[in-house]
C-alpha cells in the first residue's frame, strides 16, 4: 500500500483547504502519471491533518465489495464484519446505482457526452466512492460496499479499485425462492416490492418472476457467472452460505486471508442486525433480519417439488471442472 508523507500548514485550515490539498496532489500526479494513485480525499486528509505542527501520513482507505446472490448471506456476513472496529461494513447501498446512473448520463446519446473526456469520467465515477464513505461519516480505514451489482461491474473495479476484493455469497437456488417466498408469506394483509407491490399470482408465477434474467434471483445469478468465468476473476471468492451459518469460524478465517488483513475474533452468538424501516418500506418486513447466533437450522421447503427442484443444476460452483480460473470457494 503506497503512503503519502504530507507537512501540515495553518493555511489548510480555512475553507480552501480541501481544495488546496488537492492542488498539492494534483502536481504529484501529474510528475506520476504512470502510477495508478486512488485515494480517499477524506480518509486522507480529514482525519489525518492535526493541529500539532508535525509531519503526518496519509493512508487511503480500502474498499472491498461484498456482492452475489440474495438471500445467501451478505447481510449476516456485514453483521460480522462491523464487529470489527477497523471495517465499515452494512446492508445494500446506492453506491454501485450511483456510478450505473452517472456513466450513462456521461455517454452517448446524452447530448453532452463529447464534451466530457474519459479521464473527467474517471475522476467523477471516483469521486462517487469517496464522497459517499466519507470519512465525516465513515472514519473506518476497511470498507466493505454491498450490492448484486457489483458481480456485473467487475471491469470497472479491476480498473478503478484494484487492490480490492469482492466476495460474492452464494447459495443452492432452489433455498433462496423458498427463503424468498417464505418471507413474503409472512406478509397477508400487505404486498411486497420484491413482487412490485402485486397481490395476484401463484407461487409458480412468484418463483418465474424471481428466476428470469431481470428478477431478483435471476439477475444476480447471471452476474455471479459473469464474474466467475469472465476475464477478471482474480479478486474473486464465493463463499457459500452453508459454509458462513455451519463453520463460521472457518469462513472468516478465510475471508480475512483473502483481503489480506489479521484476522479478528468474532462473537457468533450475537451476530444480530435489523433494518426494519427499509424492510418495512419494501413491504417485506424481515428481510435484512439476521438472528443473533450464526447456525444453520434445517427446515423443509414450502415450495411445491417441481418448483424447488427446478434449481438443482444451478449450483456450479459445487463442480470443480465449472472452475477452470481457480476461484476461491469456501
Amino acid at each position: 500500500m503506497r503512503h503519502f508523507v504530507c507537512l501540515k500548514s495553518d493555511k489548510f485550515w480555512n475553507k480552501s483547504r480541501p481544495v488546496a490539498i488537492r492542488l498539492i496532489f494534483n502536481n504529484f500526479l501529474k510528475k506520476n502519471k504512470n502510477q495508478a494513485v486512488y485515494i480517499n480525499w477524506e480518509c486522507a486528509f480529514s482525519s489525518a491533518l492535526t493541529r500539532s505542527g508535525a509531519p503526518f501520513v496519509a493512508t487511503p482507505k480500502q474498499y472491498h465489495f461484498i456482492s452475489g446472490l440474495p438471500r445467501s448471506g451478505s447481510t449476516l456476513l456485514s453483521a460480522l464484519l462491523r464487529q470489527n472496529p477497523r471495517i465499515h461494513a452494512d446492508m445494500t447501498t446506492p453506491v454501485s446505482r450511483l456510478m450505473s446512473s452517472m456513466r450513462d448520463q456521461m455517454c452517448e446519446p446524452r447530448e453532452n457526452a463529447r464534451l466530457i473526456s474519459d479521464a473527467q469520467r474517471r475522476r467523477l465515477l471516483l469521486s462517487i466512492m469517496d464522497s459517499f464513505y466519507s470519512s465525516d461519516d465513515y472514519p473506518q480505514e476497511i470498507i466493505f460496499d454491498t450490492s448484486r451489482q457489483w458481480c456485473a461491474m467487475m471491469p470497472l473495479l479491476n480498473e478503478f479499485y484494484p487492490q480490492s476484493k469482492i466476495i460474492a455469497c452464494v447459495r443452492d437456488v432452489g433455498w433462496i425462492v423458498d427463503s424468498i417466498e417464505r418471507i413474503a408469506g409472512r406478509s397477508t394483509v400487505t404486498t411486497s416490492g420484491i413482487f412490485n407491490f402485486k397481490a395476484e399470482g401463484t407461487v409458480y408465477d412468484r418463483v418465474d418472476s424471481l428466476a428470469k434474467g431481470s428478477g431478483m434471483v435471476g439477475y444476480a445469478y447471471n452476474a455471479v457467472k459473469e464474474a466467475f468465468f469472465g476475464s477478471e476473476p482474480g479478486q474473486l471468492m464465493l463463499l457459500r452460505y452453508e459454509t458462513l451459518t455451519s463453520d463460521p469460524q472457518k469462513t472468516m478465517h478465510a475471508v480475512y486471508d483473502f483481503i489480506g488483513e489479521p484476522f479478528f475474533e468474532h462473537d457468533f452468538e450475537n451476530a444480530g442486525f435489523d433494518a426494519v424501516s427499509f424492510d418495512q418500506a419494501l413491504g417485506t418486513p424481515g428481510l435484512h433480519h439476521v438472528r443473533k447466533k450464526v447456525e444453520a437450522i434445517p427446515r423443509q421447503t414450502v415450495l411445491p417439488p417441481d418448483a424447488f427442484h427446478r434449481f438443482d443444476n444451478d449450483a456450479f460452483w459445487n463442480d470443480p471442472k465449472f472452475n477452470p480460473n481457480n476461484v476461491p470457494i469456501i
